[in-house]
């Protein structure tokens, strides 16, 4: 297949994506966050996930990078695009149930609740695994190593050190409510229940 196909399904995909997320970001942009802690490394952390999100466009619209490109089986591209738009599903889900709650930055909202329901039922990180699915499906449709790997090179990082801060955050917030849960649910992946 040509590969200016999954460029599209990659682009079209990511319009899927930021539509979700704008939806979210306009709806609760108003809302008073009470107690915030974002840190510097954070910021620059979340400016790179944005770059790894912004490579690809010069990737699909430009000749710019194709000096890096590589090729791969149809099958994989393939899976790339069903992981991909597992990543908005999770997304939206994700959305859904956070609601008032969520911020873009580590924070807690005026009237901020812990939110177990919907897909926190099952893990406690459903946003960092859509984004991580999102990384990982990435190369698989943009056959180029930097377009490709550019989202999964900053993504791990930032979310591997912001993970800490977001869990000790909602046990200063929640207490023993937010231990109860960690215990039973998984962080990135569900728990496997032992019968």
């Amino acid at each position: 297949m040509n590969p200016a196909v999954f460029k599209l399904v990659y682009f079209l995909e990511l319009v899927l994506i930021s539509a979700v997320r704008s939806a979210a970001t306009s709806r609760y942009r108003k809302l008073k966050t009470v107690e915030d802690r974002v840190t510097r490394v954070d910021l620059v952390l979340l400016a790179l996930s944005a770059l790894g999100m912004i490579i690809p466009l010069f990737f699909i619209f430009s000749p710019w990078l194709d000096f890096a490109d590589y090729s791969l089986p149809d099958w994989l591209s393939c899976l790339g695009a069903v992981l991909f738009a597992g990543a908005a599903v999770l997304l939206w889900l994700t959305h859904r149930a956070l609601g008032r709650n969520w911020t873009p930055t580590l924070g807690i909202r005026e009237s901020h609740t812990l939110v177990t329901d919907g897909v926190f039922r099952y893990i406690r990180h459903p946003m960092y695994a859509a984004h991580l699915l999102w990384a990982i499906a990435q190369p698989l449709l943009l056959h180029n190593w930097i377009a490709g790997f550019s989202f999964l090179a900053v993504s791990i990082p930032h979310y591997l050190l912001r993970v800490g801060d977001e869990e000790q955050m909602m046990l200063d917030t929640f207490g023993e409510e937010y231990r109860d849960y960690m215990e039973q649910t998984g962080g990135f992946f569900p728990k496997i229940r032992q019968f």
